[in-house]
This record gives structure tokens, C-alpha cells and sequence, in this order.
């Protein structure tokens, strides 16, 4: 990546992606939605956490050089807000999940409820997505996708009508909802959290995560991403019933 360097200091990057790949095993391995609590730092600062692979590892459907911008720009920044913001105040040391609930919907800490959430869901994004991804989901969770959409077809395709039919910013979601399915869409920074709803699967629609590659067709990236990047094991490992 190169984030914190000029773009041309390539002995940097070589360093990030090196770094990158030693890391990603261990992130894989941290599945649950409250897994995002973990960048939280042990000083009580957020920080950002490492991509679970390279940064040309979902090309081409999405390109090094969006993911550049789109985490190390974007998702980067509301750590570094969220980090001002939160500091000596009764947020500090509160963990995303707890700052995302105490302000969702209070006028006067809609910039704090909205770089926590931000930060949650790009973690959560990251996860979503994998190289050599889409496909057919593993068993169990294909039971529970037949079972609520009728067939794992449907699913995506109401993923991807979600996702591309997005008004704005925001994002499309496979949830569990009283114990269904379903796909849900959320505006700007908002999540299924607020709503009592578990998060298994999220696609960004904010369009700094396809513009640069398809510029204003968000519907060919949605069904890109969703054919070759969407990660079924990793929402199988939220349902929790992964075998």
C-alpha cells in the first residue's frame, strides 16, 4: 500500500505488501462481526486494521489501485477522525460497537456515530470479499439461503437489485432477521446493527469503492463482485454455523 508515503517510494510498498501477507493469515482466522472491536489499539486508539490480502488480490474486478484509495485513503481517514473525535471524551476506550450504539441518532454525535460506523462496516467489507470468491455457498448456508430466498439465485439476485438500486451512498446487506434471511440496504454510514439485525455479508456502494474501475456502472461491479469476490464462508462463519 502507500498509504503514509509518496506513491514512488516502491521499497515501502514491497514493505506493506510484505506485511500484508504475513498478517492476512492470522485476520482470516477473525470471522464474527464483533471481531471489529479489534482495532481498537491497546491505547485506547483505533487503528487501521491490515487487509486479509494483497492489495492486487481482487483484481480485476476491483483494482490495486481502488483498493489504494478505498482503504488506505478512505477507511483511514474515519480512524484518524473517529480518533479525534472520541479523544477525552466518554467515548474513549469504548469499543465501535458501543460508541456505533450510544450514538446512532443523536443529532449533536452524528460525526462520531458516523466514522465508528464507517469503520466497522469497511472492516466488515474487507471480509466480505475474497480472491477466487462468488461461487456456490457451502451447504449450510445454502440450506438457510434456499430456505429464506427460495434458491441461492434469487439471493443474489436481490443482492445485487439491493446493491445497485441504492439511492446515494450506502450499502447492501445479507443479514439475519429473526431468524431468516434477508437482504437489507443502509445509507451512507448507516448498519444492520442499529436495527437488531446480524450482518453476514455487506457490498459498498459509496462510489470512491467502484469508480475508478467502472466508473457510474455500479450494477457490472455489483455483479462482478458478487460472481467472483463475495465471500460465502465468511457469512456462513457469522450465521455461526459453520461445520
Amino acid at each position: 500500500m502507500s498509504t503514509n508515503s509518496p506513491d514512488n517510494d516502491k521499497s515501502v510498498d514491497l514493505t506493506r505488501r510484505e506485511a500484508l501477507g504475513v498478517a492476512a493469515g492470522a485476520l482470516l482466522m477473525a470471522t464474527s462481526t464483533s471481531d471489529a472491536q479489534a482495532v481498537q489499539g491497546p491505547a485506547s486508539a483505533f487503528t487501521l486494521p491490515p487487509l486479509p490480502y494483497a492489495d492486487n488480490a481482487l483484481e480485476p474486478v476491483i483494482s490495486a489501485q481502488t483498493l489504494s484509495f478505498h482503504y488506505g485513503k478512505h477507511h483511514r481517514g474515519y480512524v484518524d477522525n473517529l480518533n479525534k473525535l472520541v479523544a477525552g471524551t466518554a467515548f474513549a476506550g469504548q469499543s465501535l460497537e458501543q460508541i456505533i450504539a450510544a450514538t446512532s441518532g443523536k443529532a449533536d454525535h452524528v460525526g462520531t456515530y458516523n466514522n465508528a460506523a464507517q469503520i466497522w462496516n469497511h472492516t466488515f467489507y474487507w471480509r466480505s470479499l475474497k480472491p477466487a470468491g462468488g461461487g456456490e455457498p457451502p451447504e449450510a448456508l445454502k440450506a438457510r439461503i434456499v430456505a429464506s430466498f427460495g434458491s441461492v439465485d434469487a439471493c443474489r439476485k436481490e443482492l445485487a437489485a439491493a446493491a445497485a438500486g441504492q439511492f446515494g451512498s450506502g450499502w447492501a446487506w445479507l443479514v439475519e432477521d429473526g431468524g431468516k434471511l434477508a437482504v437489507v440496504k443502509t445509507g451512507n454510514a448507516d448498519s444492520p446493527l442499529t436495527k437488531g439485525q446480524k450482518p453476514l455479508l455487506t457490498i459498498d456502494v459509496w462510489e470512491h469503492a467502484y469508480y475508478l474501475d467502472y466508473q457510474n456502472r455500479r450494477a457490472d461491479h455489483v455483479s462482478a463482485l458478487i460472481d467472483k469476490l463475495l465471500n460465502w464462508e465468511f457469512a456462513l462463519d457469522n450465521l455461526g454455523k459453520r461445520s
